[in-house]
């Protein structure tokens, strides 16, 4: 998590497209989600105003004998104002956290 979360930015995340996918719709607390093929989606925040997101593979990450996934990750929350991005970014990190991190 973050003190701050700009209204676009990008990030890489250990996961496959096929876990984004179906972890989105309960990270996003059950918000309406519009699919755009299999590299992003769009979701609705509220009436005016949605977030977009747009992910693609990375080469996997290896250490030692463990290889982990990693998706490159864009955030665009259009007109969302700061408090109403940081409120879904944060149940949105910690629905998506692995481990004990």
């Amino acid at each position: 998590m973050q003190a701050d979360y700009p209204a676009v930015f990008s990030r890489e995340m250990g996961c496959t497209p096929a876990e984004l996918r179906t972890w989105l719709p309960g990270a996003s607390r059950g918000a309406r989600i519009e699919w755009e093929g299999q590299t992003g989606a769009r979701v609705w925040l509220q009436a005016a105003h949605s977030l977009r997101l747009n992910w693609s593979p990375l080469a996997p990450r290896r250490i030692a004998l463990i290889t982990l996934p990693r998706l490159q990750v864009s955030f665009d929350f259009g007109g969302l104002d700061a408090a109403a991005r940081h409120h879904f970014m944060r149940y949105f990190d910690l629905y998506t956290q692995r481990g004990g991190g």
